[in-house]
This record gives C-alpha cells, sequence and structure tokens, in this order.
C-alpha cells in the first residue's frame, strides 16, 4: 500500500509540474498580448448608399487585403496585431489591420515598408487585360502621421468593369494601421477617406 501511495504521489506530483508548466506557458502567451488599441468605426467609412456592416475585430492578421508585401513569406506577427472586416450590401468592403510592435523604431519601419507595399500594388496587379492605375493621394496630419494611395482596375474590354481602392498607413508610436477601401460603384471619395476615416482611425488607436 505504501508503495501505491508513493507512486501516486510521483504521479501527482508529475501530473502537478506539467501542469504549472503549461499553465506558466500560457500565462507568458497571455501577457504577449497587449491591450487591443480601437479599431475602426462603421460610422467612419465612406458613405456608400447603403449601410455598412462589421464583424467584430479579432486576433490576427487578415490576408483579405488587396496588396502584398508587408511580411516575408509566411512571417506575420501572431501576437498582438488585430484586424477587422467591413463592407456594404452590395458596393463597397474594407479592411483593417493594427500591429502593435516592441519598439517605437520597429514600428516605423514597418510603416514605411506597408507604405511601399501599397505604392507597388498597381505593378502587382498589371495583367494583359487588366488596366491599372496608382495613385498617391499625400498624408493626413494626425499623431505620428498617415498617408494615403490609391489604386484603380480596369477591365480592358470593358470600361464599366471597374474597382477602385484606398489605402491608408497611419502611425501612432510603436502601433501602425492599415486601412483599406475598395468599391465599384462611382469616383472613390478620397477627401472623406483621409480626412475622416484615416484620421478619425489613427486617433482612435490610443
Amino acid at each position: 500500500m505504501a508503495l501505491r501511495t508513493r507512486r501516486y504521489g510521483l504521479l501527482t506530483g508529475a501530473v502537478t509540474t506539467a501542469l504549472l508548466a503549461l499553465a506558466s506557458g500560457t500565462e507568458a502567451a497571455a501577457v504577449e498580448w497587449r491591450p487591443r488599441p480601437g479599431m475602426v468605426y462603421l460610422s467612419d467609412l465612406p458613405k456608400d448608399g447603403t449601410t455598412w456592416y462589421g464583424l467584430p475585430a479579432v486576433r490576427g492578421w487578415n490576408t483579405m487585403t488587396a496588396c502584398s508585401g508587408f511580411w516575408p513569406q509566411g512571417q506575420a506577427p501572431e501576437v498582438n496585431v488585430w484586424s477587422r472586416e467591413v463592407a456594404t450590401s452590395e458596393t463597397a468592403a474594407g479592411v483593417q489591420n493594427t500591429v502593435v510592435f516592441e519598439t517605437e523604431a520597429e514600428a516605423i519601419a514597418f510603416a514605411a515598408r506597408a507604405r511601399q507595399a501599397y505604392a507597388d500594388c498597381p505593378r502587382d496587379y498589371e495583367r494583359p487585360d487588366t488596366l491599372v492605375t496608382g495613385y498617391d493621394y499625400g498624408t493626413v496630419n494626425v499623431e505620428e502621421g498617415a498617408a494615403v494611395l490609391g489604386m484603380r482596375t480596369q477591365a480592358a474590354w470593358d470600361s464599366g468593369i471597374y474597382h477602385n481602392h484606398l489605402f491608408g498607413v497611419g502611425r501612432d508610436g510603436d502601433t501602425v494601421t492599415l486601412i483599406e477601401w475598395q468599391s465599384n460603384w462611382s469616383a472613390p471619395p478620397v477627401d472623406h477617406f483621409k480626412n475622416t476615416t484615416v484620421k478619425n482611425v489613427v486617433n482612435r488607436l490610443y
């Protein structure tokens, strides 16, 4: 009986040790996540003739972005990145990705890389059957700054088949947010996107 008790005690100790290790690992993983910055409000978005709808913000990088080149292949961050998808019932959609970095220097470097990724986006879209035009709409004076770019893709055989895209890159300290809008309905609302959507989104981070 004593032997059984001893074995049970050893087993209990091993299980306890494993559980403590698991708890420590879970706690460490939880500690890595910073408080989520503020995300886009539906009321921020350009009016599109219909109501905007949106899923709640979630953890993780949203790959529905229209462009690539933000991260090396397979190296999007696993912690401290949040995203939100928004859309209208017919004509428009959008996505926001927000990343909190360990240092402000990392955030500055990523913001520059993201701006370049959006600038390169038209080149990535080039095809024989598609006409692509890129736009640089300048900067927005908010927090540590924001840039707005755009892109229009148009079917070469039909001028009525097109998509307009607007891209915003904003930074507040160690946090960078990317906000995208796209629609195939009328001209892109550049002024609203710059002065309301991007400004509100960056101001709302903290």
